[in-house]
């Protein structure tokens, strides 16, 4: 039997009841290098081979690491749970309101990772709004609900309800957790909120632009705010 623990394919997170009771390490069977044991279990890597360790310093310190990881599984999710909770009535809940206002119509909100249907009267709502566009219109929000994964946010960028730093917060709220939790990754973290930034911003400036009647140098100069 395997020692790895179960994964959320939607997150990486390990997931499920702990299976095992002692975390121990020791000496591998040809005698170079260092294992540590799930109960009688060896642990073993994604690709299921064995996870040799060079020096029994790294052995312990993955053993630990274990234990850590299930004893205070429900606590750490207890504390995403609760900062979601807190960010969802500071950051989502206006815009959830904005939406009743606009359309007259409650969504319904879901707390799985795998979302749900909406109401019909709602999707007729949106389907009605997005026929009432132009060419332009509809080419920048399906841009913006793209880069957003979500259509409520590009239709509070389309009505003016949202601005870019706000929206980028939204569509990033879960992800902002793990970086407030563990630091922002050089390279990586910067690098997708700079990208998400330009693609709503580019949306939104060719929607600007679609609008007027005319176009010079100074307006050029002015969407330049958009992207730094």
């Amino acid at each position: 039997m395997s020692g790895m623990m179960p994964m959320s394919f939607m997150t990486g997170s390990i997931v499920g009841k702990r299976f095992y009771k002692k975390v121990t390490t020791r000496e591998s069977d040809d005698g170079v290098g260092w294992a540590v044991m799930l109960d009688y279990r060896t642990l073993e890597t994604p690709s299921k081979r064995l996870l040799k360790l060079p020096t029994l310093a790294l052995a312990k310190a993955i053993a630990v690491e274990w234990e850590y990881q299930s004893e205070n599984q429900n606590a750490v999710i207890s504390n995403i749970l609760a900062f979601i909770a807190a960010r969802q009535v500071e950051k989502v809940d206006p815009l959830l309101a904005w939406l009743i206002s606009e359309f007259g119509i409650k969504p319904i909100v879901y707390s799985s990772f795998f979302g749900g249907k909406q109401g019909e009267g709602l999707t007729m709502a949106a389907e009605n709004l997005l026929k009432k566009t132009n060419d332009c219109e509809l080419a920048a929000i399906d841009a913006i609900a793209a880069a957003a994964h979500s259509l409520v946010i590009s239709l509070g960028i389309f009505r003016g309800k949202l601005q870019i730093e706000e929206a980028t917060e939204l569509i990033r709220l879960e992800e902002d957790l793990q970086v407030e939790k563990w630091g922002l990754v050089e390279g990586g973290h910067d690098i997708d909120i700079a990208d998400l930034k330009v693609q709503i911003a580019s949306a939104i400036v060719f929607l600007g632009l679609s609008r007027r009647s005319s176009f010079d140098w100074g307006d050029l100069e002015a969407t330049k705010s958009f992207f730094y």
